[in-house]
């Protein structure tokens, strides 16, 4: 994971909004036309140049702007190469129901979705006639993300940027949108203006188990020794009607509080559960509710690998090293179910003491 993506909620009413549901609409269309023509084609090229090449004429006849059409060739072929990782046959993948246009090329300052000061956002927009003009958006920054957008300007950090509508209607006679700008940025300038502690002096390793409404930490010494064990909840993040927003906040303000404590109590490395092999393509791209492979829970999968992805980004702000495992065997061995019997841990909590000792090859 080289890359985070910050997200900035914007609401907009009236010209504005219009000019946004166009654009994301032909996009939406032209990522339907190139897969559609992908998908029949009997042999696909094999580099970027020869994709761009390849279906750049007749995107662009849909959508009139270069940097976008790019968004969509690297949109279809993210979706392909994902397929192919999978063993998913490509001609029966279908698009979910997103609204949302990119650039994909990473500049400074980006000339489509473009960073300026006072945190505002001037955006090309295309209409329904092929006509461009640009809109101004002023999303709501959170506190900490000020620093990390004045840093952008400051380092003119080539970046890219995104546009997701997340909801839209009419209100008093007026279109609205909500939606929210995400900013692309490498991981490495994450990690040095967003830092929380730049030292640790820990000696101690932590072991994680991630669940759809807990994290669990187990703390070992270097000799596999536990030392200590800690829960955090989420439940509320997993009732119905729980918005997606919220539910990532909740679950965000959870992994620090869960860093936090590993750092104050010593521990210098987490092991995580290597996440399934995702790519680049996400539920978002497919069909709600459609399962890859038999008796596997795509959803749930998505959901913990997001929070692994969450916790591996945020632990070098507390000078805490991530390292992975083979999650076979963390939740259901002999060892295990010994686990468990011998130190009177529930089974969550005995999956991470298990992850830590696998972490550090002990038997």
């Amino acid at each position: 994971m080289n890359y985070v993506t910050p997200t900035l909620s914007f609401n907009v009413n009236g010209n504005e909004a219009k000019r946004l549901l166009s654009t994301a609409w032909l996009f939406k269309t032209a990522t339907h036309r190139m897969l559609s023509i992908a998908k029949q084609s009997p042999v696909l090229p094999a580099t970027d140049i020869g994709w761009k090449n390849t279906f750049r004429r007749v995107i662009y006849e849909v959508m009139p702007n270069r940097r976008y059409v790019d968004g969509v060739i690297v949109l279809v072929r993210g979706i392909y190469e994902s397929c192919r990782q999978l063993g998913v046959n490509f001609k029966e993948v279908e698009l979910g129901n997103w609204l949302m246009f990119q650039q994909t090329e990473k500049e400074y300052p980006v000339r489509n979705i473009t960073l300026k000061q006072g945190y505002e956002f001037h955006i090309t927009t295309i209409d329904y006639n092929g006509n461009s003009d640009r809109v101004i958006i002023k999303p709501t920054i959170p506190k900490n993300y000020k620093l990390l957008l004045d840093k952008i300007l400051e380092d003119k950090q080539k970046h890219t940027a995104r546009i997701v509508i997340k909801d839209y209607g009419i209100r008093k006679s007026r279109l609205w949108v909500h939606g929210e700008i995400q900013v692309t940025i490498p991981i490495d300038f994450y990690h040095k203006h967003m830092v929380r502690y730049r030292r640790n002096y820990g000696r101690l390793y932590g072991g994680v188990d991630v669940n759809s409404d807990r994290i669990n930490l187990a703390i070992v010494d270097g000799e596999g020794r536990l030392r200590g064990i800690y829960t955090f909840w989420f439940r509320e993040t997993t009732a119905r009607g729980c918005p997606r927003r919220r539910a990532r906040s909740v679950i965000g303000m959870k992994v620090h509080e869960m860093l936090k404590y590993a750092y104050y109590h010593g521990v210098k490395m987490l092991f995580l559960e290597r996440p399934d092999v995702l790519g680049r393509l996400r539920l978002l791209w497919i069909r709600n509710g459609k399962r890859l492979h038999k008796n596997y829970n795509w959803k749930v999968a998505t959901f913990r690998s997001s929070i692994i992805e969450m916790i591996t980004m945020k632990a070098p702000l507390y000078s805490i090293k991530v390292g992975y495992v083979d999650p076979r065997g963390t939740t259901s061995s002999k060892e295990h179910d010994e686990i468990m019997k011998k130190y009177r841990l529930d089974r969550h909590t005995a999956s991470a003491y298990l992850i830590a000792l696998k972490g550090l090859k002990l038997p």
